[in-house]
């Protein structure tokens, strides 16, 4: 299937100040690479920033759909709960939890949700379709003037396809009750092309109660133009249910109360669904490229989790997490070559703006899924307004200068359904400057400095709190040195050392419906990563990330902080070409870390998962099996450190919970093209 070029859909009649200029040597074209071992030199802002390809993203086998995201270096994607729920993210000495401060968007559009019925910046990637991924680029700190709320410790962007090459068909089978079913394919549609596709999956996984977790996907998309004038609409459905498998007390496990993939309570579970039609668009003319993406949107989440299971003997302490969001927004940037005296030089000016109208956003005390009482329920508005510029010149031969700045507007819109003191609302506001540095090439080796500030943004319903209410907006700064270097043939390798502050760590709690005011905070590491491609069939990598953090609290005080994770590191290689046979081999190692800041005497375990695939490709058919956790180590994806009480107890007891990491398993895959 090939595009069609259409230069008449797009009227914006854009010509050129500075045709003086040319853009032989400074394209302002986006940079597209063939994966993270390919050359970036001359192209990249940071020593940390990449991009990984669709071929790349197809090769890495994974249990869950949240770690694709571990191809981006020093992240570690967990889980506390089973099924459809999101991920636990793990970078630059952050536990984002479910996403706070790691912005993930997807062609354009928004998936970390703000207010949140469960936490500050909640991204549920189950809604993407690896197939479906043309790219997925990264970037690290607040950098980045094109990026704003939620990105201090970086964020990742995923590409949708514009259209299948080929047809595909493709049926897995594993154990534990998995099964996946993948159909998509590529039509010609009047002046474009129309893609249509759809997944099903199903799973029970290793838990005493299977976590029968459901999900449907459904995609849709016309595409028409090349890479420099291009118009494409895309639908998106997801629909997940399950029952879930939350963390478990250790002495229930020790004293035989409950299995290893048990559960003290086994009536959790949720169900969420997603609906977006969203359009981008992209006219080149001249030295000038206009860009938009725009969106809207429908997502719902019912959650029911109990992590401290009776603390109430008589109605046990579970409790549900409900919310109804109408979801939309914006984003229009121009780009433009023009000369600053005889420098060469590109700038962007842009605009971003998101809206979220969240219905009975809730916390219920239910028994069995069924509602005791009512602790918190809102109607929520939030709005926010964003215009960045940003500056890039080619001040010599061997130094670029980058320059940005963005503003941001936000506002707040709480009505409280059960505590009328609690209605409000509130604006607020923020700039955020933005400088790099980038010197060389010398010896196809270059030297990267950053510095910036960014932000993130607090859950309304803490902003408008009557009692104890938060900063509505949250100043973060960061500063980056690295280099990256090609200077061995086939081999890049880069390092960069980092440093992030936060004036507080500041977060709506969603699982007991209130807010924490923490303390600052600071963080400062390297990341190392290593890529040898010595042909087109072979393929080896490593990466290694190390970080410190603490909280700024009084002198004399234990300053770590909760599950900041100090060592990552992974590695794999990859083997096979187009026909033939195929495989990969992948290792992620993630350190102890501390359990309970004022005691570093409580830690986790270490984590070592080994996944594999080794395959056969015909002309058009391929088949597959993929080994999940090949040493069959009884690893734990998650733990914590606090009070539950059991039903046999009398009172709270401190104890280690965590969610096991599911065993060795195999599944085989069989994929069809046409």
């Amino acid at each position: 299937m090939k595009p069609i070029t259409v230069f008449s859909l797009f009227g914006l009649g854009l010509t050129s100040a500075h045709e003086e200029i040319t853009s032989d040597v400074y394209q302002v074209d986006e940079v597209v690479v063939t994966g993270k071992a390919e050359d970036v030199i001359g192209e990249a802002a940071t020593a940390t920033q990449g991009q990984a390809n669709r071929e790349e993203l197809s090769q890495r086998p994974f249990l869950r759909r949240g770690e694709l995201l571990e191809v981006v270096p020093g992240v570690v994607i967990t889980q506390h709960a089973g099924g459809g729920k999101a991920n636990q993210y793990f970078v630059r000495g952050y536990n984002l939890d479910h996403g706070t401060d790691f912005n993930i968007s997807v062609d354009g559009m928004p998936a970390n949700y703000r207010t949140h019925a469960h936490g500050q910046g909640y991204a549920d990637l189950n809604f993407i379709v690896p197939e479906f991924v043309q790219r997925l680029d990264y970037f690290k700190g607040p950098f980045f003037a094109d990026h704003g709320d939620l990105s201090t410790a970086g964020g990742a962007e995923y590409t949708l396809v514009p259209y299948l090459e080929e047809g595909i068909a493709s049926f897995s089978y594993g154990e534990n009750d998995y099964y996946r079913i993948l159909l998509g394919d590529s039509w010609e549609a009047g002046v474009g092309t129309l893609t249509l596709g759809g997944e099903y999956t199903h799973e029970d996984g290793p838990w005493v109660k299977g976590n029968d977790y459901n999900r449907y996907n459904g995609f849709m998309k016309w595409h028409a133009g090349d890479e420099e004038n291009f118009l494409s609409v895309t639908a998106l459905l997801h629909d997940g249910d399950w029952d879930s498998s939350d963390q478990i007390p250790s002495r229930a496990v020790e004293d035989g109360t409950i299995d290893r993939f048990g559960a003290i309570d086994d009536t959790t579970g949720g169900d969420t669904e997603r609906q977006t039609l969203s359009m981008k668009m992209k006219r080149t003319e001249g030295d000038f490229i206009v860009r938009s993406e725009a969106w809207v949107g429908r997502y719902a989440l019912n959650l029911f989790s109990n992590f401290t299971y009776f603390t109430d003997p008589v109605n046990g302490d579970q409790f549900e997490q409900d919310e109804e969001r109408i979801f939309a927004g914006l984003n229009v940037a121009v780009d433009w070559l023009h000369g600053i005296g005889s420098l060469q030089s590109r700038s962007t000016l842009g605009f971003q703006t998101q809206h979220d109208w969240i219905d009975d956003i809730g916390l219920y005390p239910t028994t069995a899924t069924s509602r005791t009482g009512v602790t918190n329920v809102d109607d929520v508005y939030q709005a926010s307004y964003g215009v960045y510029l940003k500056n890039e010149t080619q001040v010599t031969d061997w130094a670029r200068l980058i320059m940005g700045a963005r503003g941001d507007i936000f506002y707040f819109d709480v009505e409280s359904q059960d505590n009328p003191a609690d209605t409000g609302d509130k604006w607020d506001a923020i700039f955020s400057p933005k400088a790099g540095l980038v010197l060389g090439p010398w010896n196809e080796t270059e030297l990267y400095l950053n510095a910036g500030m960014g932000f993130h943004s607090n859950d309304a319903r803490g902003v408008t709190a009557a009692v104890d209410p938060v900063d509505a907006l949250v100043r973060t700064r960061g500063a980056e040195v690295g280099v990256r270097t090609r200077a061995i043939e086939n081999v890049t390798a880069s390092v960069g050392l980092w440093w992030l502050d936060s004036d507080s760590e500041l977060v709506y709690v969603g699982d007991e419906g209130t807010t924490e005011a923490g303390p600052a905070s600071e963080r400062y590491g390297v990341e190392a990563a290593v890529y040898w491609r010595p042909n087109e069939c072979l393929t080896f990598d490593a990466e290694y990330a190390w970080s410190f953090a603490r909280a700024d609290v009084p002198n004399g005080e234990f300053d770590k902080i909760d599950n900041a994770v100090p060592h990552m590191a992974s590695a794999g290689v990859t083997v096979g070409g187009e026909l033939g046979w195929f495989g990969s081999l992948r290792g992620r190692y993630f350190s102890p870390r501390p359990l309970l800041g004022e005691d570093d005497m409580v830690k986790s375990r270490e984590s070592i998962q080994v996944n594999g695939r080794l395959g056969y490709r015909w002309d058009q058919l391929e088949v597959s099996l993929d080994v999940l956790n090949i040493l069959d180590r009884k690893d734990r994806d998650i733990e914590y450190y606090y009070e539950s009480q059991l039903a046999n107890e009398t009172s709270p007891v401190q104890d280690l919970h965590y969610h096991p990491a599911e065993p060795r398993q195999v599944r085989a895959n069989v994929t069809y093209h046409w």
